[in-house]
């Protein structure tokens, strides 16, 4: 398989499926905490392309494989290698990367992220943009990038210099993780969900069909919301 640009593209990195009216893109590299590629990012463009065309398809889905987490952010080995053999694969793989993320944002179906786990850097972009931003129990949401001399970027710094008081700050010059409460409350999350309560979501959500609005996803997902008993609660 080839992208637009005529570059080989390694089998199976996202896997794109359909359940009822719900259209799912899976991130696939669970060996690598499912670091996005430049070839990850391409195919997730084209998917977009087709699922938003496609009217048997209400809700689109963003999930990770495995139960690590959703995305541990930009496949950082590929860049540094690039780098040392005197590549331009950062300049093009970062320009690439924000554009889909600002796609995701201006989606015009119902976007869901599962931002179940280790939600890092890049999964942050794909993710904490949309429209209908699902956290678990299990949740750790962090943009660490200022450790390797980096600014919080993937969209982060607008998210950060909107969060409550001088949390952003602290979160962006620190990479400190948030769990699902403070996801919420620095406004980088909606809703949190057990993580045993993903499966009824996304049923739920199938079941909407191909006329789905945000406001029909925020019904479903309102159901599905809170902790298992003997969870850490979430703070209000």
């Amino acid at each position: 398989m080839t992208d637009a640009a005529g570059a080989t593209l390694p089998p199976n990195e996202i896997e794109v499926f359909t359940d009822g009216a719900l259209g799912v893109i899976r991130l696939n590299r669970p060996q690598a905490l499912n670091a996005l590629t430049l070839s990850m990012v391409r195919a997730i463009n084209a998917t977009l392309d087709r699922l938003e065309a496609d009217p048997a398809v209400g809700v689109i889905l963003l999930e990770g494989a495995g139960e690590r987490g959703l995305c541990a952010g930009g496949d950082i080995r590929s860049l540094y290698e690039s780098i040392r053999a005197g590549g331009d694969l950062g300049k093009i793989f970062w320009r690439e990367e924000y554009i889909l993320d600002v796609r995701l944002a201006e989606l015009r179906k119902p976007f869901v992220a599962f931002m179940d786990g280790i939600v890092m850097g890049g999964g942050v972009g794909l993710s904490a943009h949309g429209q209908h931003r699902v956290v678990t129990e299990r949740t750790r949401l962090a943009t660490p990038e200022t450790g390797i001399g980096f600014f919080p970027d993937v969209g982060a710094t607008w998210l950060l210099s909107r969060a409550p008081g001088r949390l952003g700050r602290y979160y962006g010059l620190t990479g400190q993780s948030m769990n699902a409460a403070e996801a919420i409350h620095c406004r980088f999350a909606d809703v949190a969900v057990a993580s045993d309560k993903l499966a009824a979501l996304r049923q739920a959500l199938a079941r909407l069909g191909p006329a789905a609005t945000n406001g029909m996803v925020r019904g479903v997902r309102a159901e599905c919301v809170g902790f298992r008993a003997g969870d850490r609660a979430l703070a209000a």
